[in-house]
C-alpha cells in the first residue's frame, strides 16, 4: 500500500471531530474519506464541515465501502468492543479511542481476532505517541534523575449537568476511571512499567453509582511507588511528577505537554520544549498509517500487551470498589 490511507470515522461525536480536525490539516498525509452515524443527517453534517467523501447513516454501510482502508471508532467506550469486532469483520484497520475496552476480556479478543484476520488494531492512547515523551524517555534512560522512586499524576475537571449525565452514565461504563483515570495510569505505566505487584485504591461514587472521584497507588517490585488522583466534578491541576534520587521532572498538563522541567537536587534547573505540530492526534495517526502501510499488525510505541495490562489494572480496581458495569453482568 504505497497511498495515503482512506480513513473512516464511526460516530460523530466530540472526539470524531477532533480526530477529523487533525486530518484535514495534516493535508496529504492522509484522507478523511468517509463518516458515519445511526443518523444520516448528523453524518451528512459532519461530511460537509469537513470535506468528506461520503457519509452514512449507518455503521455497517461504511464498512461495505471497499474504499475505505482504516476505522476511528469514536464511540463511547461502552461500546468500542462490539464496534471494532464489527470492524473487523469487515477486514478494516482500526484506531480505537481510549479507553481500549471497556474490560482486560474484551482487549485480548479483540487483539485474537485482528491477530487471526491479519488486520491492525491499535488503541489511540494519544498521549504516549507524542514526541516530548521520547525526550523523556531520553531523560530517564540517562539517569538525570537516577532511581526513580514516585510517581504522582492528578487531573480533575468540572462539566454540565446534561454531558456530566453521560460521563457518568454505567449504561455507558461511565465513571472518572475509563474517562480519565486511563491517562493516569497509562501515565505511570509509561514510567514504571505495566506490572505493578500490588493495587489499593479509595473511592467516591456519585448518585448514579459509578466513580466520581478515586485515589489509586500502585507499587512496584522495586519499591517504587504511583499515586494517582482523577476526578470529574471536581477541578484540579493536570499534573504529572516523577521523583528520583537525583532530583525530579514536573510536566504540566501530563497528558498533552509542550514542556517538562527538570529540577535536580545540585540545583541545577532546566525546561525541554516541544510544541505540537497540530493538537496531538497527529501522532497516533501516523503511527496507525505507518503500520498499515508497511503491513505491521501492531505498533511498537503502543503494544497490544500494554493496552491489556492497562485494562487489566483498572479491572483490579474496580474489583476492589465491587464496580460491575451493567453489560459485564
Amino acid at each position: 500500500m504505497n497511498k495515503a490511507l482512506n480513513w473512516g470515522i464511526l460516530s460523530t461525536g466530540t472526539i470524531a471531530h477532533k480526530f477529523a480536525k487533525t486530518i484535514k490539516a495534516m493535508g496529504e498525509e492522509a484522507v478523511l474519506y468517509a463518516a458515519s452515524s445511526r443518523d444520516l443527517k448528523k453524518a451528512e453534517d459532519f461530511a460537509e464541515e469537513y470535506g468528506i467523501v461520503k457519509a452514512y447513516g449507518s455503521y455497517e454501510e461504511m464498512l461495505l465501502d471497499e474504499n475505505v482502508d482504516a476505522v476511528y471508532v469514536a464511540t463511547p467506550h461502552s461500546h468500542h468492543f462490539d464496534h471494532m469486532m464489527l470492524c473487523l469483520e469487515h477486514g478494516k484497520h482500526v484506531l480505537c479511542e481510549k479507553s481500549f475496552t471497556v474490560n482486560r476480556q474484551q482487549a485480548e479478543l479483540i487483539f485474537k481476532t485482528a491477530k487471526e484476520k491479519n488486520l491492525f488494531v491499535m488503541e489511540g492512547f494519544w498521549t504516549k505517541f507524542l514526541p516530548i515523551y521520547r525526550e523523556v524517555e531520553k531523560v530517564l534512560a540517562d539517569g538525570v534523575l537516577g532511581d526513580i522512586r514516585l510517581v504522582t499524576a492528578q487531573y480533575g475537571y468540572c462539566t454540565g449537568t446534561e454531558r456530566g449525565i453521560r460521563k457518568f452514565d454505567p449504561q455507558l461504563a461511565g465513571g472518572t476511571l475509563l474517562d480519565i483515570g486511563v491517562y493516569a495510569v497509562g501515565f505511570a505505566s509509561m514510567i514504571l512499567g505495566y506490572q505493578p505487584k500490588a493495587i489499593e485504591t479509595q473511592v467516591r461514587f456519585n448518585d448514579m453509582g459509578t466513580d466520581e472521584f478515586s485515589s489509586i497507588l500502585l507499587q512496584y517490585e522495586n519499591g517504587a511507588i504511583a499515586q494517582l488522583t482523577t476526578a470529574i466534578q471536581t477541578t484540579m491541576p493536570v499534573l504529572g511528577c516523577i521523583y528520583g534520587s537525583k532530583g525530579y521532572m514536573q510536566i504540566n498538563d501530563f497528558k498533552s505537554p509542550s514542556k517538562f522541567t527538570v529540577i535536580l537536587n545540585n540545583g541545577t534547573e532546566y525546561d525541554v520544549k516541544m510544541d505540537l505540530e497540530i493538537n496531538g492526534f497527529e501522532y497516533e495517526i501516523r503511527e496507525a498509517q505507518n503500520c498499515i502501510m508497511n503491513n505491521q499488525l501492531e505498533s511498537s510505541i503502543q503494544t497490544p500487551e500494554q493496552s491489556i495490562a492497562v485494562m487489566d489494572i483498572m479491572d483490579q480496581v474496580r474489583s476492589k470498589w465491587g464496580l460491575v458495569y451493567p453489560m459485564e453482568k
